[in-house]
């Protein structure tokens, strides 16, 4: 099994949030990974050493300061309750609505959805931002959020 419910996720409150209301269809399209399948993605996309963003090192693309190009605030659009995620980080990453996007907590917290979704859903997103990746399927183009609310925008190494 790939998924589990959004129900199991143990942070599934972010999405149920009654200030920031996910229609249905955008909440079916969530889809938190078991801890087998994120553990492979982890292994393969971000990390086959370290299995939460506080210990990357430099050693890994994540931790690589090479790794990034520039930094923008989502927390002064998030607190001023901008409705799409901010248009800076949409533009660098330039990805189409239908990319499969993952959002990677650690090793064994991933969430996968399409950028449509995570787009606008982007302000519940931002409750689990500590370092959390996003990255795209096929794609180059990264952003952490850092819960001092800047993203790291950058491209990622193929390892």
């Amino acid at each position: 099994m790939n998924y589990i419910s959004i129900d199991e996720f143990k942070k599934a409150w972010v999405f149920k949030h009654q200030d920031l209301p996910i229609d249905e269809a955008d909440l079916n399209a969530i889809k938190p990974m078991s801890r087998e399948r994120a553990a492979v993605l982890w292994s393969t996309m971000v990390s086959r050493e370290k299995d939460h963003p506080d210990f990357f090192t430099k050693s890994e693309w994540p931790g690589n300061d090479e790794t990034w190009t520039e930094q923008v605030s989502w927390e002064q659009p998030w607190e001023d309750g901008e409705q799409t995620l901010p248009q800076q980080i949409c533009a660098f990453l330039n990805w189409e609505d239908n990319t499969t996007v993952y959002f990677c907590l650690s090793r064994d917290q991933i969430i996968e959805t399409r950028f449509e979704v995570f787009k606008r859903c982007w302000q519940n997103f931002m409750f689990l931002a500590d370092g959390s990746l996003l990255l795209g399927k096929k794609r180059d183009a990264v952003v952490q959020f850092l819960e001092n609310g800047n993203a790291k925008l950058g491209l990622r190494a193929k390892g």
